[in-house]
């Protein structure tokens, strides 16, 4: 899609050059045991037979293309995910992180084996969860977010085999976009087992940012969505956001509850490493420090601030309850010497109330109207969004960039004035240490004019 790569988080996923593996074997192997153990996880190349999910051209004989593995082994870099450990900067955030090590046994060594890194980076289970076809170096493969194929490998593919026999015997159900975001949030967003803090951030890892219908995109998808829900990405913007708003949150509620607090990694980057060198032209002082203490970083709300400007415009009501703990959560996270067990319990309480939206998206029904009524309720809020931080700012490009493109019906959105004013926005956040929220709010207010022009469709139901 033509304009993602302009995003600094998109061009690194896409900068490494393709390699094309190639694995043994297929899931017919697997047939022949007719009671297979359930929860050991087979590595690719269970799935990478031509017959399988291998054919080098997409069929049309299943309902299935059957070339979902090579689509992931050709083009996705979840596949190279192991291979980028080894690089300089892998090594350089491994060294930093060691050098910095108040207690040896705090050193990670080399990141290509190191369980804190492999977490991510691999399929990283226990041996006795490995079957002998099992290779780590595959990278983030299918069974990373489809779970351990040994109990429905050979059975799921009988013609009468349903897909919710596969998820009693271990699959993860992805058509379910909630389970699908929870699944790319382990990673993407962290767990108690796996996350990114501060000093990781520190010693050059990237910062997380999610979007699932984004990330999807550019993976690319290898699968196809239900051909009765066109759409389908829109409710993916929509619950995606829920969900990463809610483990965001629940993230927050654990490292307020511990000792290694404030983790830095809950604030704003840019509201430290920003350039000072015309402190009379900062448009943080203009905008001034209403909720929180004068040099008290900003809390990252960049999760939220987007999503309730998606949410407002289609269930005002239920963002209520949202709202208010969210307001409440934000004054607390305002002052220095916040309550940290006050922080955790309105965390909590305010992850709830994300679910409930979460649900309520899950079932419910879009359209075009809807859609140009959730990019010109989030390009209206521009000034609101612009003060957040770059981050914010990114997460509306984002946001609006996919909604576009359902909108549009192509992903050729530079072809049309609006796609060129969404386009505008990435450019404005290449550089997040000179994000100007000023100049992105102009730039939102010529998106929101020209989606002004769009005719209006008859209105979507609420859920």
């Amino acid at each position: 899609m033509s304009r993602w790569p302009n995003l600094p988080l998109a061009r690194t996923y896409l900068r490494a050059p393709w390699v094309v593996l190639f694995a043994l074997g297929g899931c017919c192997a697997f047939a022949a045991n007719p009671s297979p153990a359930l929860g050991l996880f087979n590595g690719a190349g269970g799935c990478a037979a031509s017959s399988c999910h291998g054919s080098v051209q997409a069929r049309r004989v299943l309902r299935i293309p059957q070339n979902e593995y090579t689509i992931w082994v050709t083009r996705d870099k979840h596949a190279r995910a192991f291979q980028v450990l080894s690089n300089e900067a892998s090594r350089r955030i491994g060294r930093l992180l060691d050098e910095s090590a108040a207690d040896p046994k705090d050193k990670i060594g080399a990141p290509s084996q190191a369980g804190k890194c492999l977490a991510c980076h691999s399929l990283n289970v226990p041996t006795e969860k490995k079957a002998l076809s099992f290779d780590a170096s595959d990278g983030v493969s299918c069974e990373n977010c489809h779970g351990p194929a040994s109990g429905w490998l050979g059975a799921h593919t009988a013609r009468d085999w349903k897909h919710e026999d596969s998820v009693r015997l271990g699959m993860v159900d992805l058509r379910s976009l909630t389970h699908r975001a929870e699944n790319c949030l382990t990673c993407h967003l962290g767990t108690p087992e796996k996350f990114v803090d501060h000093a990781m951030i520190a010693a050059g890892h990237p910062d997380l940012t999610f979007d699932l219908e984004l990330f999807s995109a550019v993976m690319p998808k290898h699968w196809v969505e239900p051909a009765d829900q066109p759409w389908r990405s829109i409710q993916s913007e929509m619950v995606g956001g829920a969900v990463q708003l809610r483990e965001s949150l629940l993230r927050l509620q654990r490292r307020a509850a511990t000792e290694q607090w404030p983790e830095y990694a809950e604030l704003d980057c840019f509201a430290c490493h920003h350039s000072l060198t015309k402190p009379e032209e900062s448009w943080r002082q203009q905008v001034g420090y209403a909720g929180r203490q004068a040099g008290v970083p900003q809390w990252n709300e960049s999760r939220y601030v987007v999503f309730r400007s998606l949410a407002n415009q289609m269930n005002r009501d239920s963002l209520q309850q949202l709202d208010s703990e969210m307001t409440k959560l934000a004054h607390l996270m305002g002052h220095l010497s916040g309550n940290r067990q006050e922080i955790s319990e309105a965390a909590g309480r305010a992850a709830a109330a994300a679910q409930q939206l979460a649900k309520q998206f899950e079932s419910a029904t879009f359209d075009r109207g809807t859609t140009l009524r959730l990019m010109r309720g989030l390009a209206e809020d521009g000034a609101r969004i612009s003060a957040k931080g770059e981050r914010a700012a990114e997460q509306s490009a984002m946001t609006l960039d996919d909604l576009y493109t359902a909108y549009s019906g192509t992903d050729k959105n530079n072809d049309t004035p609006t796609g060129k004013a969404i386009a505008g926005l990435f450019d404005l956040v290449n550089n997040p240490s000179a994000y100007s929220a000023p100049r992105f709010a102009a730039q939102l207010q010529k998106v929101n004019a020209l989606l002004a022009a769009e005719k209006t469709p008859p209105p979507a139901p609420r859920p």
